[in-house]
Order: C-alpha cells, then structure tokens, then sequence
C-alpha cells in the first residue's frame, strides 16, 4: 500500500508542476508591469489605450454578433430541415476552421483589391472604366475586419449549437406544433431559449480567438490590444508597457469567461434517456430546396473556398514561374520539427494532468487540471509576453553562474534556441490535449482500474496495460489537434522565435506586411491543407452522429 501511494502521489505532484510551469508566463507578466516604463507607459495611456481598447471591444461585439447569427442559423438550417445536399453542407460549413483568420484577410486584401480582377469585372459589367468612377467599400476597415473574422471563426458557434439542437427532444417540437406554432416560432420560443447554454458557450470561443488575433487585425488596419502589445515590445522596446497592455488583455478575457458563465448560470436542461426521441427535419420540396442549400453554403464559400481557390490558383501561378524555393524547405522542417516536438510534449504532460486526475479525484487533482489549461484562454502575445520575462531571467541567471564558477557565458540558452517557442506552444495548447485525453480516460470504466489493483498491478502498470491502450485514440486525436495549432500559430511564434528563423507562419507574415501576397501563397496554401486534417476528423465525427441519430430513429419507428 505505501508504493502504491508513492505512486500516486507522484502523479500528483508531477500534476502539481505542469500547473506551476503553465502559471509562470502570468507571474512573469505581472511581476514586470509593476516596473515603471521609462514615462511610455502614460504616453500609451493617454494615446495608444484609449483607441485600441475601442477598437477592441467594438471588434468583439462585431465578431459575437456576425457568428453568433451565422453560426447558430447555420445549425438551425441543418438540422430543422431536410434537403438536397444537407449531408454534404453538414461538414462543409466546418471548412472554414482550416483557415487562420490572417490568412483570410491576406488572401481577401489581394482578391478585393481596387486594381484586382475582381473589383475591375464589376466595372465593367456596369460600365465603369477606372476606380475613380466606382470602387467597393475598403476592406481596411472595422466593419471589414467584422465581416471576415465573422465568417472564419462562425464554426465555434455552429458546432455545439447543433449538437444542442440535435438533442432536443422531439416532444417539445411536436408539443409547439400541434399547438400551430410555426417553424419560425419553433426556433425563437422553443429551440433557442434552450440552446442558449451552447451559443454561449461557442461565441466565447469565438471571442477568444478575435483576442488571439494579430495578423488579420494588422493587415487590415485595425489597432487592438493584442497589436499594441506587439508593437509596444518590438517598436518601442518598452518589456513593462507591453506587460502592462498585456494584463489588460489578460483582465479582458477573465471577464469573457465570466460573462459566458454568468449567460449560462441557470440554464439547466434535461430528458430522460428512456423517453428520448430525436426531433426529425422537416422534409423541404421544390425551389425552396436548392435555396436552403445556396443560403447554407455561402458562409462556407465567403469562409473557405474563395480565398481557397484564390490560393490555389496564385501558388500555381508562382510554381510554374520560378518553381520551389530552398527556403521553403527550410521554413517546412522549421515548422514541421518545432510543432512535433511541442506536441509530443503536450501530449506526455496532457497525459500526466489528465491520470492524476483519474487516480486522485478531488480539490487539490481539479484545481491543478484547472490551472493548467488556462493557457489556451490567454491570447497566445499574453502567454508570450510573459514567458518571455521568465526565460529571459532564468538565461541571464544561468550566464552569471557559468561566467562565475566557470568562465564561460552560455548566451541566451532558452531564448536563443527555440525551446522558449517550444515552450509556449506547450503552455497555450496543453488544454487541447489534456481535454482529450481526459474525455477518452472519462470512457474506460472504472471497473477495469480495480481489476488491475485486484492483481497487483501498480497505477504505472496500470496505465501502460489498460488505459494507454485504450485511449490511443484520444491521444491520437489530442496530438492533431495541438499540431495543427502549433503549425498555425502567428502572434506567440513571431514574438519568440530565434534571429533567422522563419516558419510557414512568419514568412507569410512578412511577405503580407512587405505587399507581396503571391510570395505567400504556397505557404499559405500549405498551412490551408495541414488545417484540414482537424476538420476531417470533426467531420468523420459528425457522419458517426448521424448513424448513431438514425439508429435511435430506426428503433423508435420500429417500436
């Protein structure tokens, strides 16, 4: 029994660790904001804040607003009605997840360019010969950096929200219709007051990723929070200032996870599984049919297959010019290399939360699991920011020693060999596979852990021959997720990667912000492809729902 609990408590406090590891970044960032700033930090005060915390709100606002419309319509649409070509917009519209948002506003800033082809088609189907005469509104702006952001991240909102509609009981919606309420008042009075939970719960996620945001808002002329925090560090070098902005940042998205909470508070749904009868779409005939389809699938085309097919079409034209550059073989093993090693190693520490948890429920295993998947809340410039103070102080502390005992200076030890990359990508995205992990353990029984004690085994043993094997597929699931994230990456890579070093990320970065757009294009349409894999996988998910749905009606029809 006592090398059992030694086992255990192991666990615990290798648990214990990861959660102080992920806690440092924050500490870092709050210990250097009480520093003064050298008097920038009342110049930005009174200059920089006052815009950019406008924007930002005005930004979020925008953002809730065009997702949570689409979204949660778009998950009405496929689920309330049946039509042809409904099985295939249920994983289209998830297409727009393979996009970052800064790649969408780079593609859309060369396609909805005043001199592009375009804006010049219309023009000339109305006559018009030049942009003095007629020019659409400019996409540099805030209701166009609404627009896009919108119709990338709605997919946060569409999938629970759908999966909330799914469950609904059929008794509600029959008891509303034989009561004549409409289908139109069937969503407003009926399913909407009980998905709000959902809808919440997916325009926070939203939200998070619109504060996450550098790339998109820059490109597009926007000046929020997380750009001041970037520019505040590489423009000004002001480490106090940018921390300063950075905890503000910070304190905004506590209090978007508080309000998502509170929208939530005493919503509390129910039915019994006995009782259980999925609501069936309704059947739609005729022109109304092809017009359910068309209104389903634009937001995937706004989303995805335009900037898509932009991509496409510019990464062949650049291809069949000048070929494959050296350099982006280089910036592939860059990417490809630093997202393994971060997702190896979230995926090990995910592991260790996630069976500390399993092997020692209570206060001390929830608040660790807590704390340390709360770097996936942060914006990834916060979570840089501060891990930036923490290492930069651990190298400088680890030169002194060696130049004191030893005579010799080991130079920025963490900060100028990537591992401080390595090490944020860890901390923002341990969440993803530590959620995993914990929903594929939530699934062996218990039974199985007591069978094994029953024969001796320790909780080591225990897990290399009964939980390892049965949860490969979380793992494996976990991992894609946390190396698509990695490889996507923007704000957090080009604020800590070493001199020299580019990533798919960072160099369409450059070549956006240089005006180049076709010089990115086979990066951007590589990071594209790697950004499908997740969506797949969703979708493979989605095609299982709707078998087991089926079933469930099957056995329904047939007693």
């Amino acid at each position: 029994m006592a090398k059992r609990r030694n086992h255990l408590s192991g666990w615990t406090r290798a648990s214990c660790l990861v959660a102080v590891l992920v806690l440092l970044p924050v500490l870092g960032i709050a210990s250097q904001a009480a520093l003064p700033s050298n008097g920038l930090w009342s110049h930005l005060a009174a200059t920089v804040l006052p815009i950019t915390f406008v924007n930002t709100l005005i930004l979020l606002a925008g953002v809730a607003a065009v997702s949570g419309i689409v979204g949660t319509m778009l998950a009405w649409l496929v689920t309330a009605y049946d039509f042809r070509g409904r099985a295939l917009l249920e994983w289209v519209v998830l297409l727009p997840l393979a996009v970052p948002s800064y790649i969408i506003a780079y593609a859309y800033l060369d396609i909805l360019h005043p001199l592009g082809a375009f804006q010049g088609a219309i023009r000339w189907m109305f006559g018009y010969s030049s942009p003095r005469e007629f020019r659409l509104p400019d996409i540099r702006s805030m209701p166009g950096c609404i627009f896009l952001l919108g119709f990338v991240l709605y997919p946060y909102v569409y999938l629970p929200t759908r999966a909330m509609f799914v469950t609904q009981s059929a008794n509600l919606i029959e008891a509303a219709r034989t009561l004549g309420v409409t289908q139109r008042a069937v969503l407003w009075k009926v399913a909407l007051p009980l998905a709000r939970p959902a809808i919440a719960v997916g325009i926070s996620l939203a939200l998070m990723e619109t504060l996450n945001d550098i790339g998109a808002s820059e490109f597009l002329g926007i000046r929020t929070l997380t750009v001041s925090i970037y520019s505040t560090w590489v423009t000004r070098s002001d480490l106090p200032g940018a921390s300063q902005i950075a905890l503000l940042l910070l304190f905004l998205v506590v209090l978007l996870v508080s309000l998502e909470r509170w929208a939530r508070r005493k919503q509390r749904y129910s039915t019994g599984t006995q009782r259980f009868n999925p609501a069936a779409p309704r059947r739609v005939h005729g022109w109304r049919s092809p017009a359910l389809f068309a209104l389903g699938i634009l937001p995937a085309l706004i989303g995805f297959a335009i900037p898509g097919l932009y991509l496409a079409v510019e990464a062949f034209k650049r291809w069949n010019f000048t070929g494959i550059s050296d350099r982006l073989a280089v910036e592939a093993l860059n990417t490809l290399s630093f997202a393994s090693i971060a997702t190896v190693l979230a995926v090990v520490l995910g592991v260790v939360i996630a069976y500390a948890g399993r092997l020692r429920p209570g206060a001390l295993t929830g608040w660790t699991y807590r704390l340390s998947t709360m770097g996936y809340a942060a914006p990834g410039t916060v979570i840089a920011i501060g891990s930036l103070i923490v290492l930069a102080s651990f190298d400088r502390i680890v030169d002194q020693t060696a130049q004191r005992w030893f005579g010799y200076s080991t130079g920025l030890l963490l900060m100028g060999s990537g591992a401080a990359l390595i090490y944020v990508y860890v901390v923002r995205f341990l969440a993803i596979s530590a959620g995993s992990i914990d929903a594929g353990l939530s699934r062996i029984p218990l039974s199985l852990d007591h069978a094994s004690r029953t024969l001796g085994k320790t909780a080591n043993q225990t897990f290399m021959n009964v939980h390892l094997p049965l949860s490969k597929t979380a793992l494996a699931t976990g991992a894609l997720l946390v190396f698509v994230d990695c490889v996507k990456e923007l704000p957090a890579t080009l604020l800590l990667r070493p001199l020299n070093f580019e990533t798919f990320a960072t160099h369409l970065y450059g070549e956006a912000a240089r005006g180049t757009y076709e010089e990115a294009s086979l990066v951007a349409l590589a990071i594209v492809a790697v950004g499908i894999l997740p969506v797949a996988m969703l979708s493979r998910v989605g095609r299982k729902a709707a078998d087991q749905h089926q079933k469930i009606m099957g056995h329904a029809a047939s007693s």
